[in-house]
């Protein structure tokens, strides 16, 4: 059966895994990705847990990373990883896997997956989106993934949802990132958005929804499927809210009636993402082109 080394780069962990073409998962494995003191001790965390032994059987190398970055991983520079800026994660990967390698956005990545076998199996247009540490996007239209001049379509969180908002540092006043991150959260709050209060919760949600809003207005879709520790994590108040402001923004005849979807995957969303990023480089069928 083919398989995919699956690789999810996040803003506070690594994880890797084996995914068959059914969308199985085995030899799970993660680390922590914060507070590196450079880029290469970074990679060497990386590294740790991939596990060379197990590279023989595999067929390809799906990865999931944050952005922005340059088209195919060839430099990646996720935000949320400052000591990670242009890191040539395609190259490197490539090297030491000997697999064929294929890298897109995280976002993206989680698109894919819950495409191929979530929450928007057979679903030709919709966003897929990502709150948690930060706040991502990847966009299917007319069945095909928009990727960009560079690869970085979809980035949502760097809309501004709220003009006058948010000051969160290295960001744009008010964007999506800056409002419902888990990181604007904390740095608005001075907790961690697990203990985030129900008027934060239901903020959260209402900036969600603005943004998926306009998207729908924008972009003639009608399906948000909603993935992150923050999301999932703050249940019912959040997608209630994000509802009710989707409801007021997208009044249009072709985005009225647009809807919010709980991610199907959970935590099994980032490395179904990632394989599905390798096995459409494949020329498998993932459910989007």
């Amino acid at each position: 059966m083919t398989r995919a080394l699956a690789i999810d780069i996040g803003g506070t962990k690594f994880e890797t895994a084996i995914v068959a073409l059914d969308g199985t998962i085995t030899d799970r494995r993660r680390c922590d990705s914060t507070s590196a003191v450079d880029g290469e001790a970074l990679w060497d965390r990386l590294v740790s847990i991939i596990g060379r032994a197990r590279l023989g059987t595999l067929d390809v190398c799906g990865v999931g990373c944050g952005g922005p970055m340059r088209r195919g991983g060839v430099g990646v520079s996720p935000l949320n990883i400052p000591v990670w800026r242009d890191f040539p994660l395609h190259e490197r990967l490539s090297a030491l896997t000997g697999l064929e390698t294929h890298i897109d956005n995280d976002a993206k990545a989680l698109a894919l997956g819950e495409a191929w076998k979530g929450a928007a199996v057979g679903e030709m247009n919709f966003i897929g989106m990502v709150v948690s540490t930060g706040v991502g996007g990847g966009i299917v239209l007319n069945g095909r993934m928009l990727d960009g001049a560079d690869a970085n379509a979809g980035h949502i969180g760097h809309v501004v949802v709220e003009p006058g908002g948010t000051e969160l540092p290295h960001h744009v006043r008010g964007t999506l990132e800056a409002e419902a991150s888990g990181t604007a959260i904390a740095f608005r709050t001075g907790r961690p958005a697990a203990e985030a209060d129900d008027d934060e919760i239901r903020r959260a949600g209402t900036m969600v929804g603005r943004g998926i809003g306009s998207v729908a207005n924008l972009l003639d879709l009608k399906l948000a499927v909603v993935a992150g520790s923050v999301a999932l994590g703050f249940g019912d108040p959040f997608f209630a809210a994000a509802q009710a402001e989707i409801d007021r923004v997208a009044t249009l005849q072709h985005s009225a009636g647009t809807v919010i979807r709980r991610a199907a995957l959970g935590a099994d969303g980032p490395l179904v993402g990632a394989a599905a990023v390798g096995f459409r480089g494949m020329g498998h069928d993932v459910g989007v082109r």
